[in-house]
């Protein structure tokens, strides 16, 4: 079978990373229930920024976000690469701006993800993500943005949302953790 991921917070815990940063950068002490209450996938309400200041922000910090220590997901690594042992095919997809390409796929591969050759697509927007997974064929895909999921809904992939506090509208599976997934393809 093949299986398509999203990487930022369905494989990764990169908002909650990027909240740390912000707290230390701004230096704040905004806990973490005040993240875990957001409705958004924007994490600059909760420091009272407007959204061009926390896109400028993002931006600004956006190496340190993406290529730094942020954690994977309790195991999402372990699972993916039992996928692989299996035989499954493993694609990543994600919306990352194209100049990011490389070093994402690099930092995937340090921090122990399987990535295969040619398995790795960068540098699409979100609606573009839809011809990827319709392209790849796939049997199943993760993704935790509710814009991306909603537009999959006319093809044949099974899809899952990684549960976050902004996607609780979406009427889809959830994943709440990656252990679940086992028993997610057995049913």
């Amino acid at each position: 079978m093949k299986f398509g991921f999203d990487i930022d917070d369905t494989l990764i815990n990169l908002r909650e990373h990027a909240f740390h940063i912000y707290n230390r950068k701004l230096n704040q002490n905004i806990g973490l229930d005040v993240f875990q209450a957001l409705t958004t996938m924007e994490i600059h309400d909760a420091f009272g920024l407007t959204k061009e200041e926390g896109g400028k922000l993002w931006q600004s910090l956006r190496d340190d976000i993406y290529y730094s220590d942020c954690a994977p997901f309790p195991h999402a690594r372990e699972i993916l690469h039992e996928l692989v042992k299996q035989g499954h095919e493993v694609y990543y997809i994600t919306a990352r701006a194209k100049e990011h390409t490389e070093r994402t796929r690099e930092w995937l591969i340090q921090n122990g993800f399987p990535v295969a050759e040619g398995h790795f697509y960068c540098g699409m927007s979100d609606s573009e993500k839809v011809h990827i997974i319709e392209d790849l064929k796939l049997d199943y895909y993760f993704d935790d943005k509710p814009k991306v999921l909603e537009t999959l809904s006319q093809l044949p992939v099974k899809a899952y949302v990684k549960d976050r506090s902004y996607n609780q509208h979406l009427n889809l599976p959830r994943i709440t953790s990656w252990d679940q997934l086992w028993e997610e393809l057995k049913s």
